[in-house]
This record gives structure tokens, sequence and C-alpha cells, in this order.
């Protein structure tokens, strides 16, 4: 292929780069976008995507069964066939990125299977089927380049046929039994679902409380709730070794104990592999396993970069946003710097775990004169008509100089949606008194705020 030269170079096609991307050739900009795996990332075919259409699926296996506490009686058979189905037909297209390309190609755009590699200021060199093509960028190059699945440095482990997240979600057929190493919100949602559907499940967290990154709180009442789902959690136990005999897996634990499970699922954390990317050419530590941004992405003179591998949470929606202000540096349109006060993130287990801004601890660390209040979904009055599956809470952090939320957590059914009038009050930094005068619908989840904002004051 000839060497060629463009307006802009987006290397790796996420959902971030994916973005820019079409804002840019939209804009009349002559663009290449670069990526090996399928266009549109991990989202759409191994992660959000597919895996909430299994949460959807084992939440409705849930319902069912509470049906005899609420409405009636019930019997349930799982059936794996239908979720597998909504996830290669629907959700993937048999993970077909062909109509993704189309779209993007309809904004004007171009896109070249292939891995790109920063080989100088203003140059990348893609290396495709059919050898390296050399690209140079008149205005930009944006680097997207996504994350693969960490795995641990288990003795054994690497030469096992373990599921990462991208293996379990192109399943057909459910273990009978599993452990999954790793208890973060990829790891929690697959147990739920799995365990939900008949496997038995258990959860491998080397350190001390499942969702090590939220509220103690919030750990506390899943892992509760797991117990009850007949899902085993151990903590502080880590997998010191790990072996399969051709059948099954045996897992050793550093308590002792050993397991031996049908199937074994890495849930561990992702990486980005800076050396493949080239940056050194640019200065930048290959090492440190992130871009190093200012407010606008930029990442050197020329460069701009998007989404997880800037450090700023492993999340579609943060690397979209991240889009749209490179995008506009790009373009010149004067993007307003990137704000990350009131960033929320979702767990979307049976009740959401839902968090935005900073946790009790991370406000303490930062010397930040707090106090919370908390209050639980079960006792509120939504709650408690509710009934069966109402577990939940709400945790606010105020800062008690300011007066305003700095953070906040919320565990309830669609937690992720009762959040939405907290991140509102944590990114505008409303007055707690303000939020105390609002008038909160009844009856409702979110009502709930009420006796969290009454609980600060003790």
């Amino acid at each position: 292929m000839p060497d060629e030269t463009v307006d802009a170079v987006v290397v790796g096609m996420g959902p971030g780069g994916e973005q820019v991307a079409g804002q840019l050739a939209a804009a009349g900009l002559d663009v290449l976008g670069v990526d090996h795996r399928l266009l549109g990332g991990e989202c759409p075919y191994f992660a959000c995507i597919p895996t909430k259409m299994m949460l959807r699926g084992s939440g409705a296996l849930a319902e069912a069964r509470r049906v005899p506490g609420l409405a009636g009686t019930s019997r349930v058979w799982p059936d794996w066939t239908p979720v597998a189905d909504r996830i290669s037909e629907e959700a993937t297209s048999g993970w077909d990125d062909r109509d993704a390309v189309l779209r993007f190609e309809g904004t004007g755009g171009r896109f070249l299977r292939g891995s790109g590699r920063i080989t100088a200021p203003g140059e990348v060199t893609v290396t495709t089927s059919e050898g390296e093509h050399v690209v140079r960028a008149r205005r930009a190059i944006v680097l997207n380049p996504g994350t693969e699945p960490r795995v641990p440095p288990v003795e054994g482990l690497a030469e096992t046929p373990f599921w990462t997240n991208r293996e379990a979600v192109r399943a057909r057929r459910l273990p009978s039994s599993i452990a999954v190493l790793g208890g973060g919100p990829v790891g929690v949602e697959f147990a739920q679902v799995l365990a939900r559907f008949g496997t038995e499940t258990t959860v491998i967290e080397s350190g001390p409380r499942l969702l090590s990154r939220y509220e103690p709180e919030a750990a506390s009442l899943l892992t509760g709730l797991f117990t009850d789902e007949g899902i085993t959690v151990r903590t502080e136990d880590p997998a010191g070794r790990v072996r399969h005999d051709g059948s099954r897996f045996t897992v050793e634990l550093s308590s002792g104990e050993t397991l031996s499970v049908e199937r074994l699922l890495v849930a561990t954390g992702r990486r980005t592999d800076l050396t493949t990317l080239g940056v050194g050419t640019l200065g930048i530590d290959e090492n440190a396993g992130t871009v190093e941004v200012d407010g606008l992405m930029r990442a050197a003179d020329g460069v701009w970069a998007v989404g997880d591998v800037t450090g700023h949470g492993a999340f579609t929606h943060v690397s979209v946003y991240q889009a749209r202000i490179a995008a506009d540096d790009i373009l010149g349109r004067d993007p307003v710097p990137a704000d990350y006060r009131a960033s929320p993130a979702v767990v979307f287990t049976d009740p959401e775990v839902a968090a935005v801004g900073l946790t009790e601890a991370e406000a303490r660390e930062r010397g930040v004169p707090v106090r919370t209040g908390t209050t639980e979904i079960p006792s509120s009055t939504r709650g408690w008509i509710h009934g069966p599956g109402n577990a939940g809470l709400i945790k606010v952090v105020v800062d008690t100089e300011r007066d305003i939320p700095v953070g906040a957590t919320v565990v309830a059914p669609s937690g992720g949606e009762v959040l939405g009038a907290l991140a509102v009050a944590v990114q505008t930094q409303v007055h707690v008194a303000q939020l105390r005068r609002m008038i909160l619908a009844f009856p409702t989840f979110h009502r709930a705020l009420e006796s969290a904002l009454d609980d600060v004051d003790g």
C-alpha cells in the first residue's frame, strides 16, 4: 500500500475513537480510523451491551422467583439459549462489525484494519495483512488504544484454557461450576448472572472486600446478598496456583483450600500496552500504563488521547465525553476543559451499585472535611412498597465547610437511574440546604435522599 497523508489518524476505534473520528470526518476533515479489532471496541461486542443482556435475563429469573412473595406461585427453569441468541443476533451480529464500519464511512471517514504505531512525530505506521502502510497526519493523531484483560501472575494460570469476559460472552452453554478471579465490577456482574442461571459460583478476591473502589457499605450489602443467592465469596484468599486436567480446573488458594470447578473466569482488571503504541517516540513513558493528558486531551504536540489509556476510568461514557472535547479542540471550537468531579459509575448487579464523585475515604485522604449520611432503601416508602428485591442504601458525602455533596453512592433497584439527581448535585455544587428544600416525587426510590441528608446532621 502506498504511503499517504491525511488530516487526522485515529488509532483505536473504540467508543471514544469512533466518536472523535466521526466528528472530524463530519466536519470535512480527511480522517483515517485504524484498529486491528472490531470497530466499536470492547463495549458493544464483549462488555457493556452483551453483558447487560445477560443481566436482563438473570434479573427476569430473579423477579420470577419473587412471585410467591408478591403475586402468586411460580416455577422457573433457566435457559441460557435465549440470552446467547440475543447476544449473537441482536447485540453483535455474530461479532461482525460491517454495520459499524459502514456507519463510520457514512460520516466521510475511512477505516483501515491493522495495528497502528507512532513511528515519528505526525506519523503512524499501520501493520495490515498486506504489509506496512505509513500515514502522515497534517493536524492530529488521536490515541484510543483500548485495553486487554489483565491476567495475574498466578502459577500455572497462563497454561490453562481460562475464560476472560470475551469467552464468557460467547458461551453457548454455561458450566456447572465456576470460579471467578476478581471481585470488581466485571467479576461480580458475571458471578450473579451465572449463579442465577444455575452455575455453582465462587468469587475469589485477593483484597479485603468486593468492589474495593466503592463504599464499604455497598460491598458489605452486596456480599450479603450474594451469600443469600448461594454465591461463595472468598476475600483475602487469593489463588496461588491453577491447574487444568483437560476437563476441570483446580484452584489452590493461599489459605490452603482447593477448589475444583469446570470453568475459571479471570476478571482482574484491564491493561494497555503502550510499547506497541510507540508513544516513546514522543517522549512519553511507555512503562507508565497510562498517557497523561491535559484538560483538552492533549498528550503531545499534535497528539490527543481519549479513553481508558488516559487513566480517568475505564468507562464508555468517560471515553465519549473526552472524545467530544478532543474533537472540538482539533476543530478549533474552543472546548471547555474536562471536569471529572461528577464522573459516575454503575455496577449492574441486582441491586445496582452506582457512585459519583468521592467516596468518604477518598475525601478524607484529600483532606476534605466531610460528614456522611446514610439511609436504607427497605426503610423508605418505595422500598417498603417494592417488597422482595428491595435491598439497598443511599450514602452521601458532604463537604462540611462548603455545605455541598462531593460524592454519593446508591445501591438500589435501578440505582444507576436514581444516581442521576446526585450526579447533577455534585457537578453543580448544589448546597445541601437547597437539596433539602427540593420537592421529591412520592413514592420514588430517589425520595430516600431526604433521609440520607437528614442523617448528615445526625
